[in-house]
C-alpha cells in the first residue's frame, strides 16, 4: 500500500509515517517510481508505534523494544527479549523522578501563591 493509504487506514500522518521511517521503526520498500510501499502489516506496526509512544518511550527506545512486540502483543503481551525490562524499568524510574519533581515545583509555587 502507499503512503497515502496507510495514513487514512492508521490516522497518522504522512509526515509522520515518514519520520516513523527515518527513525528506523517502520520499513518501506520502494517502487520504480520512487513511491514508498508499505506490506499489510505496517498498519499493526504502526498501531504498536503509537502505543508505544502513549506510553511515553522515546522512538529511541521504541526501537530496542519494537522487535519484541510481536502481531499479537495486545493479547499475548511482550516478550520480554534481551535487556528489555531493564530499560523499560529504567524508562519508568526516569519518569517518577520527573513526577516527584514536578511535584516538589507544584509545591513551591503553591506556597508561594498562598494555597495549599
Amino acid at each position: 500500500m502507499l503512503i497515502g493509504e496507510l495514513s487514512r487506514r492508521t490516522g497518522v500522518s504522512r509526515r509522520l509515517l515518514r519520520y516513523y521511517e527515518d527513525q528506523g521503526l517502520l520499513q518501506a520498500a520502494r517502487g520504480q517510481n520512487g513511491y514508498r510501499s508499505y506490506g499489510e502489516d505496517a498498519v499493526a506496526v504502526v498501531g504498536r508505534i503509537r502505543f508505544l509512544l502513549d506510553a511515553g518511550l522515546t522512538t529511541e527506545v521504541i526501537q530496542a523494544v519494537l522487535p519484541c512486540v510481536d502481531q499479537d502483543a495486545f493479547d499475548t503481551g511482550i516478550d520480554w527479549c534481551g535487556e528489555l525490562r531493564d530499560l523499560l524499568a529504567g524508562e519508568l524510574a526516569a519518569l517518577d523522578e520527573r513526577l516527584n519533581c514536578l511535584q516538589e515545583r507544584r509545591t513551591s509555587l503553591a506556597g508561594l501563591l498562598g494555597q495549599s
